[in-house]
């Protein structure tokens, strides 16, 4: 065994520790769904509000009111806020047992002159373990604040105004929460109080604390109070403006996705149709055997992954990035989106450079391999192969959902293009997800992964490996599932069309409406 191959096994099993470890790590954290959802419920409360100018349309807006909203959309955002709030809770017992593990725990003497063992990198105290969950517990005590704040206002608009103070009294007795959440929870059980009681600066914690729906409802309230009508007037105004750019928005996201689903599960149907039907002959068959002649073995798949994509992921460019003169943590969205893309392009740069060099000893390759055809059927490839993705991804993720109950994490770049109105920012977030991402890991992953796999697996066997190894790639518990669905549909359409152009189309469509919903949904704010 040469040199060689034992440096890459040792580096294959640290990049296997890493990766195990960072989707341990992932499995503590909340899943970004539980957010996403509830600023969905955000915009419908926002769009409840709209009203049709013309009075003659009364029986139109009530179809389309129920059929955006549903019957009863203050019962349903109840609901999905308290929901939310015991996925909270329970989120929030878990780190204060972790913490409490971590403290009852005795450091562990330091032997003198210790050599070190683990790069800065990688090295994590149980110290710095434990400032990580003090961070997470902050964030998650103010979120179930805020839920609370918000969760009243639900109540008490709804008729239930002494749960409501009842959610409000509780939230004030809290000896873990912020001071304004406090403040702001003693100003709307004034203002919903018999009699009602206005505290000085009410407005201001009001504008300070609540945003959306619950703002406007709030300064509704304290207005019709104080009998001040033009402020009144203004917010009415506003919140009418702010409902019907809701509605649009909701007709979109609702109805884009689904009718690409609707279309997509027809195509499904067809195919797989025609597959039983027409066997070799269909569609689905068309080069579903033909493997790629892979002039390379394992040894130089190995090579790329371990070298050339996990440790310039997870340790090189980390480390690399660290050196920068860059304060931390960073506090504006556009250096934040700036850093995720340089981030990107190294971990990308460095991940091709070590493909280039392992596999330039076999030029030129055989062909078919990382195969560019502008004047081919791509387009009909990618565009089909993205409707079909959608209904396979949505049952995948409905299951996925009450598999993992809220846990396992999920792609911190969709919290930061979720609360970013920035346009600069999201244009930089775009450039990374929609353009950068599909040319980097289609290549990677449908490019040189699949077909190499082609050498000891069938096709299909390739497609799925392939498909599982770049879900994992993302380092999140939760998405394993779906993204392993997703990748299934890029194998199936890059082995049928032989053309790259197709999954990367697939997959910049897939990110790009990703993008779109979250900026949709984000906006709510």
């Amino acid at each position: 065994m040469t040199i060689k191959r034992l440096v890459l096994i040792f580096l294959t099993l640290v990049a296997g520790l890493l990766a195990v470890s960072s989707l341990y790590s992932s499995w503590q954290e909340p899943q970004f769904q539980t957010r996403l959802e509830l600023y969905q419920t955000n915009l419908a409360l926002q769009a409840q509000a709209w009203q049709p100018t013309d009075s003659q349309d009364d029986e139109s807006y009530e179809v389309i009111r129920a059929a955006i909203l549903g019957e009863k959309p203050l019962e349903s955002a109840t609901k999905e806020y308290q929901q939310t709030r015991e996925s909270v809770q329970t989120n929030l017992l878990k780190v204060q047992n972790r913490i409490a593990q971590l403290s009852s725990v005795p450091p562990t003497p330091a032997p003198p002159k210790p050599l070190p063992t683990e790069s800065p990198t990688t090295q994590i105290s149980s110290s710095g373990k434990e400032q990580q969950l003090q961070q997470s517990l902050k964030q998650l005590q103010k979120f179930l604040g805020e839920l609370d704040l918000q969760l009243g206002i639900l109540q008490a608009q709804q008729g239930q105004t002494d749960t409501a103070l009842k959610t409000w009294s509780e939230l004030q007795q809290r000896s873990d929460i912020q001071p304004e959440i406090a403040t702001t929870a003693t100003v709307l059980s004034g203002l919903w109080s018999d009699p009602p009681r206005i505290l000085p600066d009410a407005q201001q914690f009001i504008t300070q604390n609540l945003d959306g729906w619950f703002r406007s409802t709030t300064l509704t309230k304290l207005y019709q109070l104080q009998q001040r009508q033009e402020p009144l007037s203004t917010v009415q105004a506003a919140q009418q403006e702010t409902a019907s750019q809701a509605v649009i928005k909701l007709a979109v996201i609702g109805t884009v996705p689904t009718l690409a689903a609707f279309i997509g599960l027809v195509l499904l149907i067809f195919l797989v149709a025609q597959r039983l039907l027409k066997g070799k002959e269909a569609l689905l068959a068309q080069n579903a055997d033909l493997a790629w002649t892979t002039p390379w073995d394992g040894e130089t798949i190995l090579q790329v992954f371990v070298v050339g994509f996990f440790f310039m992921g997870q340790v090189i460019v980390p480390s690399l990035l660290l050196l920068l003169p860059i304060p931390r943590p960073i506090a504006s969205v556009r250096l934040q989106a700036v850093a995720v893309l340089i981030s990107y392009i190294l971990v990308a740069s460095g991940a091709l450079s070590v493909l280039y060099f392992s596999i330039k000893r076999f030029f030129p390759l055989p062909r078919l391999w990382f195969r560019w055809q502008w004047l081919d059927n791509w387009l009909w490839w990618g565009l089909g192969g993205y409707c079909a993705a959608l209904p396979i991804v949505i049952l995948v993720s409905l299951i996925n959902q009450q598999l993992w109950q809220g846990q396992g994490g999920s792609n911190p770049l969709l919290q930061l293009a979720l609360e970013s109105q920035d346009f600069i920012a999201l244009g930089i977030f775009y450039l990374t997800a929609a353009i950068a991402a599909p040319l980097f890991e289609e290549v990677l992953f449908r490019g040189f992964l699949l077909p190499s796999l082609t050498r000891y697996l069938p096709v299909w066997g390739s497609i799925l490996a392939s498909a599982l190894l770049f879900a994992i790639a993302h380092l999140s518990l939760s998405e394993i599932l779906p993204l392993t669905a997703l990748g299934i549909v890029l194998g199936v359409v890059y082995t049928r069309s032989r053309n790259l152009l197709a999954p990367m189309l697939l997959h910049s469509l897939w990110n790009s409406g990703t993008l779109l919903s979250l900026f949709l949904l984000g906006s709510s704010n």
